[in-house]
């Protein structure tokens, strides 16, 4: 299925949901496109950046992920970025899927027939195999990663020793 555009949806979902709210004289506040074909593993993501004091957001959808799909799976996940869109650049909060996202998500999806939003997709996504072994230096406990994580560290030891701060001697070394 070819790529649709996606600021039609946008602006429909933004006025059915969000009052257009997130747009200042039919001008979305926030960017909106579709991504090149690097993005596999998530479905799509908000970001937002500042650019000479000026807030830069957008909303990127997975090509790769999502042109594979219906307009039902496209839309319950535009929605679902817009919704971290309102809450950061409407609500002015910093929160990821905190109460406020979980609130508009709920009163969204009691309201809504032809998809629902959840806070993560079972989409198929290619994954890269598990191979790379790394163990804390500190407690020995090996975990199992997709690629190498420089300066990550143990949240077992971290919690128990450091008060949940990350701390150099909770390390996890790959071989």
């Amino acid at each position: 299925m070819p790529v649709i555009p996606l600021l039609p949806l946008f602006h429909r979902l933004n006025k059915q949901y969000f009052e257009k709210s997130l747009t200042v004289n039919q001008e979305p506040l926030v960017k909106v496109r579709w991504s090149d074909n690097k993005l596999k593993t998530t479905a799509g993501f908000y970001k937002r950046k500042k650019v000479n004091g000026c807030i830069d957001s957008e909303i990127i959808l997975s090509k790769p992920i999502l042109s594979k799909l219906s307009t039902i799976e496209i839309n319950s996940t535009l929605c679902h970025e817009m919704i971290h869109a309102w809450v950061d650049r409407i609500l002015k909060k910093n929160e990821i899927h905190g109460p406020y996202f979980l609130n508009k998500m709920k009163e969204i999806n009691e309201k809504e027939i032809n998809f629902q939003i959840s806070l993560r997709h079972s989409f198929p996504v290619e994954r890269r195999p598990l191979k790379y072994i790394g163990k804390c230096q500190n407690c020995g406990e090996k975990f199992i990663y997709r690629k190498r994580i420089k300066n990550i560290a143990c949240k077992k030891c971290c919690n128990s020793f450091f008060d949940g701060s990350w701390n150099k001697n909770c390390l996890i070394l790959f071989d």
